[in-house]
């Protein structure tokens, strides 16, 4: 009697151990720690990187704006953001995944990834790139936007607007934009185009700050910054070699093009200010390096060194326009630059890997290029994905932004709570208590 219970105690466990000896350990660790590096991105680097920009009596704010963006659009993403982005949509699979998946009903803690490794690793680490598009639309509202209307429009945002467009992209068979061959290694228009294009159409929503352009908005720390952008280069090596799924060499070359693009580009920028300024900035120089670093994203499996060299040169000067030519021409309030840099970058980085991709159908996922090499076919597409992001991104923005703004009697804070500053008005705190 004892050895048959002993026996049928053991029996699960051998089962266990056949399910383990499928997965591949190299791509699991690779995808975990890829996964907690891109993590790490958002609550601590571009919220040191968005913080030290804005004024001290706004910075716990914008800090906690982007704190509460992964918090919240996490939970999002879990509850049916994942679905949406990668479950089957059935008629809608052209759009959008349907809802079968909600709390990740069906998928089993055992399932796999056709790279061997658990699908629960693979739904965290889609979770932390939607959790930092979001995020990277509050650089354009911060200092007058309510706590409060930011948190529902987040939650809203990541399921209406970010969902989607991942599906059309990276959704697989039947998706819109990824059977049409869209080339997007890790989310030039998914991530930077879509969240960068947020912050402004949020940012004219909204309105302008009251004393914009009438007072010097000098930042609260550039050093904070300058950590934020240390910490934001650093966690994208997860960011774009994670987007290789695996401990392959397509992640090795994205690794090369992710540290030789952002410095290129922070050299670019740092050029561009001594020939315009006479000066040299770190703050121009790590904006040069997060420049560098959206436009190399969606290319950063596809190009070799002299793509990399050419995206990151050429990434850097379009940004570097945005940021001091475009926003004083059109007179919008892009606080932060997430439309200057991440918006014009990622256009530029989209564009650019049809025009860079090496063709090695190694490399290249299914599009013109990998199939005939068609490079003006494939540009046509990245062209066409690049519209279709920009209209889904502006019209979602619009109507999940008047939503939030109704449920929250408004979406700007009173004149008398932004001249004071968000941190006492909102929070009741004090970035230096002194």
């Amino acid at each position: 009697m004892k050895t048959k219970t002993w026996l049928l105690t053991l029996l699960p466990a051998m089962a266990f151990a056949e399910d383990v000896a499928k997965i591949d350990t190299g791509n699991t660790s690779w995808m975990m720690i890829s996964t907690a590096l891109v993590l790490l991105m958002t609550p601590a680097g571009l919220a040191l990187f968005y913080g030290g920009m804005t004024r001290s009596k706004n910075l716990l704010n914008t800090y906690a704006m982007v704190f509460s963006a992964f918090i919240v659009a996490f939970v999002a993403w879990i509850v049916a953001g994942y679905s949406v982005a990668f479950g089957n949509g059935g008629a809608m699979q052209s759009f959008m995944g349907g809802f079968d998946n909600m709390f990740l009903n069906g998928i089993a803690w055992t399932d796999l990834m056709p790279q061997s490794y658990p699908t629960y690793v693979f739904v965290v680490f889609q979770g932390t790139f939607a959790a930092i598009t979001v995020a990277i639309a509050s650089g354009s509202v911060i200092e007058r936007m309510k706590f409060s209307t930011w948190l529902i429009f987040v939650a809203l945002w990541t399921v209406v607007v970010y969902a989607p467009i991942a599906h059309m992209v990276w959704g697989g068979a039947g998706a819109y934009l990824f059977d049409a061959g869209a080339l997007d290694f890790a989310g030039g228009t998914v991530v930077h185009m879509n969240g960068g294009l947020a912050g402004l159409v949020l940012a004219i929503l909204i309105g302008k700050r009251k004393d914009f352009q009438k007072v010097a908005m000098k930042p609260m720390s550039i050093m904070l910054t300058a950590l934020g952008a240390s910490l934001l280069w650093f966690g994208w090596f997860g960011f774009n070699g994670g987007s290789a799924f695996g401990a392959t060499e397509i992640a090795g070359l994205a690794y090369l093009t992710t540290a030789l693009a952002p410095s290129v580009a922070a050299i670019t920028w740092m050029v561009l200010e001594y020939i315009i300024y006479k000066k040299v900035t770190l703050l121009g120089a790590v904006s040069g390096v997060v420049a560098g670093l959206v436009a190399i994203t969606p290319a950063a499996g596809f190009v070799d060194v002299s793509g990399a060299f050419a995206i990151g040169f050429i990434g850097s000067l379009i940004a570097f326009f945005g940021v001091v030519t475009l926003k004083k021409k059109l007179g919008y309030d892009d606080s932060l630059d997430a439309f200057g840099v991440h918006f014009l970058a990622g256009l530029w980085g989209a564009l650019a890997t049809a025009i860079f991709a090496v063709n090695d159908k190694a490399l290249l996922w299914d599009g013109p290029l990998k199939a005939t090499g068609d490079r003006m076919g494939q540009f046509m597409v990245q062209l066409e994905s690049v519209v279709v992001v920009g209209l889904v991104t502006l019209i979602g923005t619009i109507v999940v932004y008047y939503i939030a703004s109704v449920l929250t009697g408004g979406g700007r804070v009173d004149e008398e709570t932004e001249a004071l500053g968000l941190d006492e008005a909102t929070h009741g705190e004090k970035s230096l208590n002194i």
